[in-house]
């Protein structure tokens, strides 16, 4: 019988770089873990949690009873609520700069990993935060070191146990979203137990899984995209299809476990791929409407990812019809409608935009009109929205073109 023929050829896969990531522990029960964990990094520990983080089934007292009996004390503690602004990092960092801190232990949801980010980085460099914020005059590079982290989510969203940058927020309307960002940065460990999802509200559970969604929506599409990124992405994207909705409809209910893990994993994923192929107009559109108005970063996320989609692939359809990226939406159409694989690439384009508005339907996801966004502050919003994150979406999008998406987000 005659050896098979060498079969068609293929082009070489694209050019990539994998940055650090942490070590990760993945699991139910996983916290039990973390003392062992910390205890490798040294004696001393920053304990920095959410106003609730601990608060459920004696979480705390277990966990200083856990730390106590590997050997790590709790030099220090503080609570954060809300998003980190620039004098509460400095604030953290200034009160605990002269201990000794071996080990930062940051347990919560996005806000109180970015400033535990933000803080771990600040311990032994002497000066404020905004000395290192992209975008802010004057901003000079981060020298460094970083005290080891240790991050342990307690919610399904942003990935920031897995990033390199911390989001420092100044709100107002001068107001700004920037971001610390180093690869020295990136937690030490990650600590990822789905069982600290228990007791997510549906608004929660909403808002961190749209914002997950999206970070690996817009990664997937992203003009710096690469082979590792784009597994990770469409393996997170499987697991948010399979999970997010289930774990909204019946947050305790008996399939809550499954699906909780499969957010937490997805919100993991997202969080690696973003640090490394970047995002989109989401999140161009993102940050000034958090920094501008009251407007939680997955409800901004929520409320325009189906418009954004829509908006960029008309545009490429008709700016740039040869575009990889319109194959790569026509993917995503077929992996979030389940549909067939021989589906038509425009059929799943068109799905994927219309899959995408019911899920922010059956979210509940609120308007941008409830969070006090109008007509008149629009152009505001669209005269700052063109920093990074715009910069790897995958189409120029006019201000016209991202004006009219906030006007149907309203």
């Amino acid at each position: 019988m005659a050896a098979p023929g060498p079969g068609p050829s293929l082009p070489p896969l694209s050019a990539f770089a994998l940055g650090r990531i942490p070590r990760i522990t993945f699991g139910a029960g996983s916290i039990a873990r973390l003392p062992e964990i910390a205890a490798s990094h040294g004696r001393h520990a920053l304990l920095i949690t959410g106003a609730r983080s601990l608060a459920a089934g004696g979480r705390r007292k277990a966990l200083l009873a856990g730390l106590a009996a590997a050997g790590v004390q709790v030099a220090g503690e503080a609570a954060v609520a809300g998003e980190p602004s620039p004098a509460l990092v400095d604030g953290i960092a200034a009160a605990h700069r002269g201990s000794v801190i071996d080990v930062v232990i940051g347990i919560g949801g996005g806000s109180v990993l970015d400033t535990a980010k933000a803080v771990a980085g600040l311990l032994r460099v002497d000066a404020p935060v905004t000395d290192f914020l992209e975008g802010l005059p004057g901003a000079r590079p981060w020298p460094g070191p970083s005290v080891p982290l240790v991050a342990v989510p307690t919610t399904a969203g942003t990935g920031s146990e897995a990033t390199r940058n911390a989001v420092i927020s100044e709100r107002g309307v001068a107001g700004y979203k920037r971001s610390f960002r180093d690869e020295r940065l990136v937690a030490a460990d990650a600590v990822v137990d789905p069982d600290l999802l228990a007791g997510s509200t549906p608004v929660l559970i909403a808002t961190q899984g749209m914002d997950a969604l999206t970070q690996l929506l817009e990664s997937y599409t992203s003009l710096r995209a690469g082979p590792v990124t784009d597994a990770l992405a469409l393996a997170g994207l499987e697991a948010a299809r399979d999970g997010l909705l289930a774990w909204h409809a019946d947050p305790s209910g008996p399939d809550a476990p499954a699906a909780r893990s499969r957010m937490a994993f997805a919100a993991l994923l997202s969080g690696i791929c973003l640090a490394h192929a970047g995002l989109g107009a989401v999140h161009g559109l993102a940050s000034p409407l958090g920094a501008q108005l009251p407007i939680p970063h997955g409800a901004a996320c929520g409320a325009t990812l189906a418009g954004v989609t829509r908006a960029n692939v008309d545009a490429l359809e008709r700016r740039s019809p040869d575009s990889p990226a319109l194959s790569r939406y026509a993917v995503l159409g077929r992996l979030l409608g389940r549909l067939p694989a021989s589906t038509a690439d425009a059929v799943s384009r068109t799905a994927l935009v219309e899959t995408l508005a019911a899920w922010t339907a059956t979210l509940a996801m609120p308007g941008l009109g409830a969070y006090g966004l109008d007509a008149a502050r629009i152009p505001a919003v669209v005269a700052d929205g063109r920093g990074s994150s715009m910069k790897t979406n995958p189409v120029v999008l006019t201000d016209e073109e991202l004006a009219a998406v906030l006007a149907g987000a309203l």
